[in-house]
């Protein structure tokens, strides 16, 4: 009985081992399979020393989208995603002028950003899980809030996306556009034909030929890309949103003091439309905060509201690495300026 309960032992002792063992190796597998699905991380960079060290900024923008990224006739970069280029560059170099702008397809934009050829992708980007995860990139904020919208010619007689059966629609290739559209036919069950191109001047002109029922893009853009048309008014942007696209400035993962002068960036010019300053006013409202500082100390008062506070806040930038006035010489425009400068004025 003994050696019959202790073969009995020997043999649960060794399935149990065989069983952990077993376990082991098919938790190793799984994790080895995991890890093969994610991304590399690449080694820590410092984009913000490699720009001062090179004493201009190199920001990756549109072939032309006017009112984000577009040049005029003097070949001068204009537009809020150009703007935006030129505060980080004021807030690293203390010059807004020391930027180099890149203009990039749809299709090449992340490759110049995970490549170093660019250090910032100022390029109405929609922020998505994907891009946050699997390429490798670290979104600043939302710069401007989009949605995905279709424009098409006024005798066509279409009053909805709904009438869009069949149609024939361009767009560019390498975006969530075409995403969106496929996801939006396919849930209405209606049938169309995408017609794509890599640049965004070659989408608008093969729907201006009549090539295309439709064009389609963020709703932003739509109206943009409409003043390039022979005859914009003979055009209609249709009234759904069939997307949401919150846009923004990108950068490369695994290099945290960047991320966060790009972000303190966009938070600078958030605050100050908040805050009613602008490019005339900005240093006087730095002094007057300042200046009160010692003043309410002595008298034990509660500091001057929410400017003390952001203005105190963005002090900080002297921890990563820009002058302590960055604020100000980034402030060219607030936000709300420069929206009603570059989208409203021209739409």
């Amino acid at each position: 009985m003994k050696d019959m309960k202790g073969k009995t032992m020997s043999n649960n002792l060794m399935t149990n081992f065989m069983y952990a063992y077993r376990l082991r190796r098919m938790l190793a597998s799984m994790f080895l399979a995991l890890a093969l699905l994610l991304p590399l991380p690449s080694l820590a960079a410092n984009t913000l020393e490699e720009v001062q060290n090179r004493g201009t900024l190199s920001c990756g923008v549109s072939q032309g989208l006017p009112g984000f990224s577009n040049p005029d006739d003097r070949g001068r970069w204009t537009g809020m995603d150009v703007d935006f280029c030129r505060a980080v560059a004021a807030a690293v170099l203390g010059n807004a002028d020391k930027v180099t702008f890149t203009p990039l397809s749809a299709k090449d934009r992340f490759t110049a950003l995970q490549s170093g050829d660019i250090d910032l992708l100022s390029r109405n980007t929609t922020w998505t899980t994907q891009r946050d995860s699997r390429l490798g990139f670290d979104f600043g904020g939302v710069w401007f809030y989009d949605g995905q919208a279709f424009m098409v010619r006024k005798r066509a007689n279409v009053r909805s996306v709904r009438d869009l059966n069949g149609a024939s629609i361009c767009a560019n290739s390498g975006t969530t556009t075409e995403l969106n559209a496929a996801d939006y036919f396919r849930t209405n069950n209606m049938d169309y034909e995408m017609v794509t191109f890599e640049k965004t001047d070659e989408s608008i002109a093969a729907y201006d030929a009549g090539r295309c029922d439709a064009y389609t893009t963020d709703a932003s853009g739509l109206y943009a890309q409409r003043l390039k048309l022979r005859r914009p008014n003979q055009h209609v942007i249709l009234p759904e949103i069939i997307s949401k696209e919150p846009l923004g400035p990108v950068v490369r993962q695994n290099d945290s003091v960047w991320a966060d002068v790009v972000r303190w960036t966009m938070f600078a010019t958030i605050a100050a439309e908040e805050l009613d300053v602008t490019s005339k006013n900005v240093f006087r409202q730095i002094q007057e905060c300042v200046s009160a500082e010692p003043l309410q100390k002595s008298v034990g008062a509660p500091p001057v509201g929410a400017r003390r506070h952001r203005w105190r806040g963005f002090g900080a930038g002297q921890a990563m690495g820009v002058s302590h006035r960055s604020p100000g010489r980034q402030l060219c425009r607030n936000l709300s300026a420069q929206y009603r400068r570059r989208l409203a004025a021209q739409n």
